[in-house]
C-alpha cells in the first residue's frame, strides 16, 4: 500500500537518498560532540538509530542484571511500529538539537 511522505506518495519503503545522506551525516556528527549528552538523550539517539537502521526490536530482552542493556532494549522496543523514514527524520532532528548543546 502506498504511503504519503511529505506530500509525495511512496511506493516502497526506501527513504529518499538525500535523507539517507543526512542521516549518515548526523550519525557522524554525534561522534564529534565535545560534551556527553545525558543518559536519556543517548537512549533516544540509540533507539532512533536502531529503529532507522534495523527496524522493530525483535531481539531477546537482556537479563535482569544487565541494566544498561535492558534500558537500551526498552528504549528501542518503545519505538516499535515507527517507520524507517520517520525514525530517520526524528534522529536527524534530535542530532540538530543536541549539536547546539554539545558540539
Amino acid at each position: 500500500m502506498p504511503r504519503l511522505y511529505c506530500g509525495y506518495i511512496i511506493l516502497n519503503s526506501t527513504p529518499p537518498a538525500n535523507m539517507e545522506q543526512k542521516f549518515n551525516e548526523s550519525a557522524e556528527k554525534v561522534k564529534s560532540f565535545t560534551k556527553r549528552p545525558s543518559d536519556s538523550e543517548l537512549l533516544e539517539l540509540y533507539a532512533l538509530f536502531k529503529q532507522a537502521t534495523v527496524g522493530d526490536n525483535e531481539t531477546e530482552k537482556p537479563g535482569m542484571f544487565d541494566l544498561k542493556g535492558k534500558a537500551k532494549w526498552q528504549a528501542w522496543a518503545d519505538r516499535k511500529g515507527t517507520a524507517k523514514e520517520a525514525a530517520m527524520e526524528a534522529y536527524i532532528k534530535l542530532v540538530e538539537e543536541l549539536t547546539a548543546k554539545y558540539a
